[in-house]
């Protein structure tokens, strides 16, 4: 089983791409990217994903989008559960500019046979889409009481929240199940630039979209929430994980 997960850049961004693969019970990193055109993405995508092979894809953005204006239901419910951890997410409705990019790749992804999945049977092979929300699945996956605010901030502040959430995907991630295996080529020095920074933050929040994804398809709703449905739009996240 394959996993991908997409930090989707909601406008002309770049976006940062991760693709994991089940390997003898363990993840296995195959590719940490950035790519900066949708056409690009779609062919790196299909060149992970055969047409003939089962993977599941998770996005970083609002592919759903039913309501015209305001925000969706899972939207709020987001600021409802994890405002106080600073994880509220962004409202998304069809008038806002980014609405026609990040729906039509949810197109584009049907369009490939990867169905959306608000409810799942764990470890089924199938060709599934969702979205996520990488701050709150951080929050759970990583037992924290606030956002790693790497996003946002003084460029020096900002290197040390990315540091932690480097330091708990390499210390975390591998003893939970299914486990991430880390090889020697996950070896990142922390960039001193704003626009390195970006590209490396678009890279690990892809990466924690991908464990999503499995961790999805390995548990289903056993150890994960999903915010509202296939009407509403929804969003899976990880239960929290306890010590």
């Amino acid at each position: 089983m394959k996993f991908i997960g997409i930090d989707l850049g909601w406008k002309s961004q770049p976006s940062g791409l991760c693709y994991l693969k089940l390997v003898d019970g363990q993840l296995q990193l195959l590719d940490l990217n950035r790519i900066e055109e949708i056409a690009d993405l779609l062919t790196w995508l299909d060149n992970c994903i055969q047409p003939d092979e089962p993977g599941i894809i998770a996005v970083d953005a609002p592919t759903l989008i039913p309501n015209a204006t305001g925000s969706r239901l899972p939207d709020k419910l987001t600021h409802k559960y994890f405002g106080k951890y600073h994880a509220g997410c962004y409202p998304a409705n069809l008038n806002l500019p980014f609405a026609p990019r990040t729906v039509n790749f949810g197109l584009a992804l049907e369009s490939r046979g990867f169905s959306h999945a608000p409810t799942i049977e764990p470890q089924k092979p199938g060709r599934y889409q969702i979205e996520v929300f990488p701050h709150p699945a951080t929050i759970n996956l990583f037992n924290l009481e606030r956002i790693l605010k790497y996003k946002k901030g003084r460029l020096n502040e900002r290197r040390l929240e990315l540091l932690k959430l480097y330091n708990y995907i390499e210390n975390i991630l591998p003893s939970l199940q299914p486990p991430l295996y880390l090889c020697g080529s996950f070896r990142y020095e922390i960039p001193t630039t704003g626009a390195a920074l970006k590209q490396l933050e678009d890279k690990l929040d892809s990466l924690i979209c991908s464990y999503v994804a499995a961790y999805w398809w390995y548990w289903g709703e056993q150890r994960n929430l999903v915010l509202c449905d296939r009407t509403t739009g929804y969003i899976v996240i990880p239960q929290r994980i306890k010590n």
